[in-house]
């Protein structure tokens, strides 16, 4: 997995010895904020303008996090305004890197993740992730923080692309704000809790942590469409590459089985709804994200026997219907 430090590439594993075998995630370090005229945005960072053709996303298509960003990028119509570079499935002793055949690095010609990094700062030290939202113009990365990625690209080209369409509309934010505050630490950050843990406490204390979340979810959408409403918003897009995830990959590598998505008949039905939206089915790449995780994570799966299964139809009918109107 590895990290920089000082600007000096070092393939190293994350250490849970001083955290009682808990998993603990670092928080990103690049937080600015791009905006329709550039002003610094909510957390007071610096402020890049929108412009088309300007940016560009370093994305995984394993990555949950980067498909957030990707599943933002189709529905607001940015295909032709922002480039995106996609890194091979499989992290290694030198972390994300460039493959041809995916396109490279088409800005630099970097070989790897870390460099992107180190051009932006020479003597940057932390974790190197995807998705990163880059500036060509000044060479600067605008964020790696994915959670306010997808707060940029819901509005800040709306006046570029004429596309309204809001995932985090004034009414509903304090409720997908409640949704969020739930999700993340016990679904999205919760299976790598169990999959990394170090210890049986640890390990046992996220798993149970995801399953109450699951359970809380499994009843509330048996009288909702959507965690929000008869609407999507944010809070569904950031649920919904973890659970897209689950049954390939979660449940078995990470250790999260005490259910599988199938078996929840709300949730599941769920899935396939936001799967079959238009354009999203574009941005789910199951190659590589059980390449990724299975190939990539040798400390969990020394074989690095990728499995065959399962096979899971997203395709097929649902009942979320029944909510409309």
């Amino acid at each position: 997995m590895g990290q920089l430090i000082d600007g000096v590439w070092h393939d190293v594993v994350f250490d849970t010895k001083t955290t009682g075998g808990k998993f603990q995630r670092a928080s990103a370090q690049f937080r600015n904020w791009l905006t329709p005229d550039g002003k610094a945005g909510p957390n007071g960072e610096t402020g890049f303008p929108a412009e088309s053709g300007r940016y560009h996303l370093y994305v995984s298509l394993a990555c949950p996090w980067a498909h957030r960003t990707l599943i933002y990028r189709q529905l607001k119509g940015l295909q032709d305004h922002i480039g995106v570079s996609v890194v091979h499935p499989h992290m290694l002793e030198h972390g994300w890197a460039f493959d041809a055949s995916s396109g490279g690095d088409p800005v630099y010609g970097h070989a790897f993740m870390h460099q992107v990094y180190t051009h932006a700062l020479r003597d940057y030290s932390g974790r190197v992730t995807v998705p990163v939202l880059w500036d060509k113009k000044t060479e600067a990365i605008v964020s790696n923080e994915s959670s306010e990625i997808i707060r940029m690209l819901n509005g800040a080209f709306n006046h570029i692309t004429g596309n309204d369409l809001d995932l985090y509309p004034t009414a509903q934010q304090g409720r997908i704000n409640d949704w969020n505050d739930l999700i993340y630490p016990t679904i999205n950050n919760g299976v790598y809790r169990a999959g990394f843990a170090s210890t049986q406490a640890a390990y046992e204390e996220a798993f149970d942590a995801l399953f109450d979340a699951l359970d809380r979810i499994e009843t509330h959408l048996a009288s909702a469409r959507y965690l929000t409403g008869n609407t999507i918003t944010e809070a569904d897009w950031r649920l919904f590459p973890t659970l897209i995830r689950f049954d390939a990959v979660y449940h078995g590598h990470f250790k999260c089985n005490l259910k599988r998505i199938e078996d929840y008949p709300n949730i599941s039905n769920y899935v396939r709804d936001l799967y079959q939206q238009p354009g999203i089915a574009d941005t789910v790449n199951f190659h590589h994200i059980k390449e990724h995780y299975y190939f990539s994570h040798r400390s969990l799966n020394p074989s690095q026997i990728v499995p065959k299964g399962p096979v899971s139809d997203f395709d097929r009918a649902h009942d979320r219907d029944r909510f409309a109107g």
